[in-house]
């Protein structure tokens, strides 16, 4: 190997039912990968969280769970958004005492990643077993890890590394099919306002008119004597007449 001589290494790694390499005299490309992906079964995890807002500042909200525990939510974005009493709110509409609910729905889809490569090439130079170098299309010399055991199919019969020649046109693939779990989330918050609080006994005051009376039951009213009367100037009033009716009969007497 000289030093003009232009290679990178690349490795074709052989995977038990995944990896097909086919090796045949004819067609000639450069190396060409194809990637496909067949989705399989998917599963949804739901977890539901729920608790009390006990401090709301700006961003930041701090929630009783319902097992007792606090949890600091910090720096929550403005594309915050939640279902409070059926009205859509965001975090500067969170008082305390709401009750909210997070819903979370993990989605899991299991998928199959299939890679296939292509090389074709004309054998520059053969290290057996372990690799191979090719001659590309534009000129460039690459090389290639060959696992260990491969056998390669040229011109109808099966052949080991040691079979390949200078000169050969070769093409091989690989197939690899690599398992994807692909997961998605999607989360929901209700919640409900705190109820209002309890209506306080007040007392009512409730005046009722009474209507004036008018001037005939004014005149029936008994007449009635002022705060300031008294009851001395009718005893002397009686005591005179007394004292005249006793003068009177003795004044008769005499003159009898």
């Amino acid at each position: 190997m000289t030093a003009k001589t232009n290679w990178t290494r690349t490795s074709l790694v052989l995977v038990v039912g995944a990896v097909c390499l086919a090796f045949t005299l004819s067609m000639s490309a450069q190396v060409q990968t194809e990637t496909s992906t067949a989705g399989h079964s998917a599963s949804i995890v739901t977890q539901v969280e729920r608790g009390e807002v006990v401090y709301v500042s700006g961003n930041d909200v701090v929630i009783k769970m319902e097992d007792g525990t606090i949890r600091h939510f910090a720096n929550v974005p403005e594309s915050f958004k939640a279902t409070v009493d059926g009205q859509q709110v965001g975090i500067h509409d969170l008082k305390p005492g709401m009750k909210l609910q997070r819903t979370i729905a993990t989605t899991t889809v299991s998928k199959v990643v299939t890679t296939v490569k292509s090389v074709t090439g004309k054998v520059w130079m053969v290290n057996p077993p372990n690799s191979v170098i090719l001659t590309m299309d534009d000129g460039k010399n690459q090389q290639f890890k060959i696992p260990n055991n491969q056998k390669f199919n040229v011109d109808g019969q099966v052949v080991d590394a040691w079979g390949l020649k200078k000169g050969m046109k070769i093409s091989a693939t690989k197939v690899v099919e690599t398992p994807l779990d692909v997961v998605s989330k999607r989360t929901n918050v209700t919640g409900s306002s705190p109820p209002p609080p309890p209506p306080v006994d007040v007392p009512i005051l409730i005046v009722v008119a009474v209507p004036a009376p008018t001037q005939v039951a004014r005149a029936q009213a008994p007449a009635e004597l002022p705060k300031t009367g008294s009851s001395l100037p009718l005893i002397g009033l009686l005591g005179l007449l007394s004292l005249a009716s006793s003068l009177g009969l003795r004044t008769v007497r005499k003159s009898s």
